[in-house]
């Protein structure tokens, strides 16, 4: 037997015999005569030096040699078929994907997305969470939301906001611990602490928030130290001490009652978070429409953060 493959059109006759069971069925779906696909299957046959058709009464049917080969090559058909529908998904803007930094997608994407998919006709949206950031270019990925001068290595990025910090804890953990309301009383408490790890060294941590606060302190010991963001909010809402947390991150806790804002002052961040996306992604309508949803949804966070350091903001018992 020949070392090489067999013609490709002797293949594709071939598979779709093997699942359609006819000549005539092959035929019809390929768009070719019925006597094209038994040529094709001739030209199988002497390729592979073995016979893989027989007649069965009036109909023609593989031979056992025939349906082995057949389970390998439809395999193949199967790949490219999902390969295929892969990128006209794509093409279409079937399925929006978006990867982001986990706590930005958990907290601040996440619950607001159902309004951009009211809107949007129930668009398919894969949000992957990883602080891995993806190809320069962009490849297998529509939009990427990250942190700081990353975002100049992609081909396109666009500002979504600049966020700040402020201390929150438990309204159980307030009650017990009022002095929570002052940056020398902070001090005395059970602090969480957030590690950014080595690629963000001059985000803000404790110690930038009393330096913030003009409060010197002896050497800060946290009670626990998280590389997630979410999971330092979860553990201050379960009362375990109090976390400096991003308003775009405690939103939602501060707005349902599980968190509570010690500090009407602010610490804004280094530097905003962005949006990113490469060459082609905005070739697509539903990719073009997130985007201005996108953009919508960050400019109404930064014009309630204006809002919210324009008022005399109180949290809990009257601020000493």
């Amino acid at each position: 037997m020949k070392s090489i493959l067999p013609p490709l059109r002797a293949l594709q006759a071939f598979d779709a015999f093997g699942r359609l069971g006819s000549v005539r069925g092959a035929a019809q779906e390929l768009g070719v005569t019925s006597g094209a696909i038994s040529q094709q299957l001739k030209v199988l046959e002497e390729h592979l030096g073995i016979a893989m058709v027989y007649k069965d009464g009036r109909r023609a049917a593989l031979t056992p040699e025939a349906k082995v080969y057949h389970e390998l090559v439809a395999s193949g058909f199967n790949s490219l078929r999902d390969a295929q529908q892969v990128i006209s998904q794509r093409k279409s803007g079937a399925d929006l994907r978006v990867s982001g930094l986990p706590t930005l997608l958990l907290k601040w994407l996440n619950p607001q997305i159902h309004q951009f998919q009211s809107t949007a006709h129930e668009i398919p949206i894969r949000l992957e969470s990883t602080h891995l950031e993806p190809d320069a270019q962009m490849q297998g990925h529509m939009f990427r939301l990250t942190y700081g001068s990353i975002s100049a290595r992609f081909p396109h990025a666009r500002v979504l906001f600049t966020d700040f910090c402020f201390p929150v804890c438990s309204p159980d953990f307030l009650k017990r611990h009022p002095q929570a309301t002052t940056a020398k009383g902070l001090a005395e408490l059970p602090l969480i602490e957030i590690d950014w790890g080595p690629a963000y060294p001059e985000l803000p941590q404790w110690h930038s928030w009393f330096e913030f606060q003009n409060v010197t302190t002896a050497s800060i010991r946290p009670v626990t130290v998280h590389s997630l963001s979410s999971s330092a909010l979860e553990a201050a809402a379960g009362g375990q001490g109090v976390a400096l947390a991003q308003s775009s991150f405690s939103a939602v806790d501060i707005e349902s009652g599980r968190l509570v804002r010690l500090s009407a002052d602010a610490l804004p961040m280094p530097d905003p978070y962005y949006v990113c996306w490469g060459k082609t992604t905005l070739d697509q309508p539903n990719a073009r429409s997130f985007l201005n949803w996108l953009m919508a949804a960050a400019k109404g966070f930064q014009n309630a953060q204006s809002l919210e350091k324009a008022k005399d903001f109180r949290s809990g018992p009257d601020r000493p």
